[in-house]
């Protein structure tokens, strides 16, 4: 694994920071049984989906991805008291508060039958929701649309799933990636016409499907002792690269300074919604917002901008009415790098610190502002001279880097952070995705909440839907319901003063 991946790995034994993919199917009546095994013959043919992380006793080396079949528990029917949309929306609350151990295998399927009264603006006949969950250390966020594209694709790949060689990608990973480009440059340029903005390059897309996993023949013992002699190594390593992150660092606080570089985002003052709450103290809750992504584009502005305008009025709305009103309200949004320096890192993203610029009564030029804010952050963020901390990162030894990890202060809020929310925006491609000979009506997702972001917002394109997915804790946002109303009111009016 590389090193942000591992870290990923690490930090699930003690947050929960899983992703969840939902897509919302037509219900054709199909048995379950034979969804079953639908999903365990077309996941023996995706190259992520076969694989689980095998530890280094001791973490004296870094996991590794190791192959392994399908197990019949990846495959999870959830039977609710009632079939209806709310009973749906409270048994995702409680998915979400589950962990998938990449040990073992760092992904599962939830599966509800037979729901009715879905939104959307298909309405007609019951609905099969099927939420992929899965490792962080698996896959970002790109990676897993690409993944469960592959998992849901109306057309059977129609490969060998024998591997044919180890250390590399295999002869099925090639073939599957040839069949799959044709879909991640079609879903490219369906980002690009529904108005999603560059999130990601092409690059980034085919990059999840293609690489495939490494194999190997030597136990976990025998890593382990093969790499006790490399930590000396890492450890120069490590030193050198310091040396040098430092020089980067010195040489961007100059361009910044001489204005050759836009400056890095603020910090805001924690609200309300940043409280600290253990997690026995509250439960997971989601609510989903489904449009039709027409509703949602105003010329000139893409639609990450039109849901960052709108939930700078919805939230500060929010926190007004609780009596916690702010001065400055932030968003950290999550970008996909067009390059990585780490080779094999399957997480490639950074977040941006973006403030929504609440002082700006005119929303036009809020939005205007926003956007701006949005493209330094990037120029910023692409800077080859930011790699340098990542390079450092990739050759730290993996028990100096757990040692980090455990050691983190997840249960504090800090006196100032990057954001009071999270903005999490990705277009998923065109709906031609199918389960059980039903078609894909919408998809959403939901970022992980953590001991800063108690509230968070998934922005999922699919075909000519847009899902605006939040997800909360109930100690902090006993109230999800009213600030769910606040953003479908906010949503139509930050669209109409837009136009």
């Amino acid at each position: 694994m590389a090193a942000q991946d591992a870290t990923m790995y690490w930090l699930s034994a003690r947050t929960r920071n899983d992703l969840f993919l939902l897509y919302c199917f037509t219900d054709t009546g199909r048995r379950t049984e034979d969804l079953r095994t639908f999903v365990a013959e077309r996941s023996a043919r995706i190259a992520d989906l076969r694989v689980r992380a095998r530890v280094v006793p001791g973490d004296l080396d870094y996991p590794s991805w190791v192959q392994c079949d399908f197990a019949a528990d990846q495959f999870v029917e959830h039977v609710l008291a009632e079939p209806d949309w709310a009973h749906l929306q409270a048994a995702l609350g409680e998915v979400l508060g589950t962990g998938v151990d990449a040990a073992v295998r760092p992904w599962r399927l939830h599966v509800f039958r037979g729901i009715v009264d879905a939104p959307g603006p298909n309405r007609a006949g019951p609905v099969l929701v099927a939420v992929l969950q899965m490792s962080h250390a698996l896959a970002d966020g790109r990676r897993a649309a690409d993944v469960a594209r592959a998992l849901f694709a109306e057309a059977d790949p129609g490969v060998e799933t024998g591997p044919k060689s180890v250390g590399g990608a295999t002869r099925t990973d090639r073939l599957l990636g040839a069949r799959t480009l044709a879909t991640v440059v079609t879903r490219a340029a369906a980002a690009k016409v529904a108005g999603f903005g560059p999130c990601a390059t092409l690059r980034d897309s085919a990059v999840g499907v293609l690489r495939g996993p490494i194999g190997s023949a030597t136990s976990a013992p025998v890593d382990a002792v093969l790499a006790l002699p490399q930590l000396p190594i890492r450890l120069a390593r490590t030193a050198f690269r310091g040396y040098q992150a430092f020089r980067a660092q010195q040489k961007l606080a100059e361009l910044t300074e001489a204005g050759r570089l836009p400056s890095p985002g603020p910090d805001f003052p924690p609200s309300l919604v940043n409280q600290a709450a253990t997690e026995a103290d509250w439960a997971h809750q989601v609510r989903m917002i489904v449009c039709d992504s027409a509703a949602l584009r105003v010329p000139g502005r893409t639609v990450t901008v039109v849901v960052l305008t709108a939930v700078s009025l919805a939230l500060t709305r929010y926190l007004d009415g609780r009596g916690g009103a702010v001065e400055r309200l932030g968003a950290q949004v999550p970008m996909a790098l067009s390059d990585t320096s780490i080779a094999n890192a399957r997480n490639n993203y950074r977040s941006l610190s973006v403030d929504l610029c609440i002082d700006e009564p005119d929303l036009r030029l809020r939005a205007d502002k926003i956007a701006t804010t949005m493209a330094d952050r990037r120029v910023r963020a692409q800077h080859p001279l930011l790699s340098a901390q990542d390079r450092v990162t990739a050759v730290v030894p993996a028990p100096l880097l757990r040692r980090d990890v455990d050691r983190y202060p997840l249960a504090t809020v800090p006196d100032s952070i990057a954001g009071h929310t999270v903005v999490s925006s990705v277009h998923r491609g065109p709906a031609n995705l199918m389960f059980g000979g039903g078609r894909v009506r919408f998809t959403g997702g939901f970022p992980a909440i953590g001991s800063v972001m108690r509230l968070t917002h998934g922005v999922h394109g699919l075909g000519e839907t847009v899902t605006i997915s939040l997800h909360a804790d109930t100690a902090t946002i006993p109230d999800l319901d009213s600030y769910a109303e606040l953003l479908r009111v906010a949503l139509d009016e930050t669209v109409q003063r837009l136009k």
